[in-house]
């Protein structure tokens, strides 16, 4: 009886926020249909084994081998797909909330530059692992199991804490996070979604 469900979040601004980059349109479907569809089948497929609703979606994903097989697959694709969109919606801000710094500053900067040589090759190098990304799927700069920064990208609703690594930041490459917009042209789509970044928060999450 108090268990605790997993819940759609709210979004951290308007649906139209991200306009002209992102739509109210997409940001309506995506969060509202998709998102929320991720979470009633990660909390349908727990009911079957009502004890794992103590541990959160983070959690879940963290150790997908401790999950009773019969759930695991559901688990490893809803609890995903709550979990990504979850970062995703918490690293854009639309302008009217913040001004946008349209790149990151402090030691996440530092850190991108050592790594990558410098922003401008780390967006190269981002756009390009997700406009390969085949099918659906995410491309994310984490930092990997030895503490590095590192620009990976997933299949479907996978997420890379699955395979010990800390996702600082990502970008949806499903066609529903684009395709009204952009239509088949996903190239522009993520070359435009670095104006919607949250820096602010990706460097939270990279300090955390």
């Amino acid at each position: 009886m108090d268990k605790k469900l997993h819940a759609l979040p709210q979004l951290p601004y308007a649906y139209d926020a991200l306009e002209p980059v992102i739509s109210k349109e997409i940001m309506e479907l995506h969060h509202g249909k998709h998102h929320a569809a991720y979470v009633k089948n990660l909390n349908e497929a727990l009911e079957k084994h009502p004890e794992l609703f103590e541990k959160s979606a983070e959690e879940l994903l963290m150790d997908l081998n401790a999950i009773p097989e019969d759930i695991r697959t559901a688990v490893r694709n809803n609890g995903g797909g709550h979990v990504n969109h979850s970062i995703f919606w918490e690293i854009m801000g639309g302008t009217s909330l913040h001004p946008l710094v349209g790149e990151p500053s402090g030691k996440l900067l530092e850190e991108i530059n050592k790594t990558f040589g410098s922003f401008a090759d780390f967006q190269t190098k981002f756009n390009e692992a997700g406009t390969k990304r085949f099918g659906s799927g995410w491309v994310w700069l984490v930092k990997n199991k030895d503490g590095k920064l590192q620009v990976m990208s997933t299949a479907n609703q996978d997420n890379p804490m699955s395979e010990g690594h800390a996702p600082i930041m990502g970008n949806d490459v499903w066609e529903h996070a684009y395709y009204l917009q952009y239509k088949n042209v996903r190239p522009d789509y993520l070359k435009a979604w670095w104006n919607v970044v949250n820096w602010q928060e990706v460097e939270k999450r990279f300090n955390r």
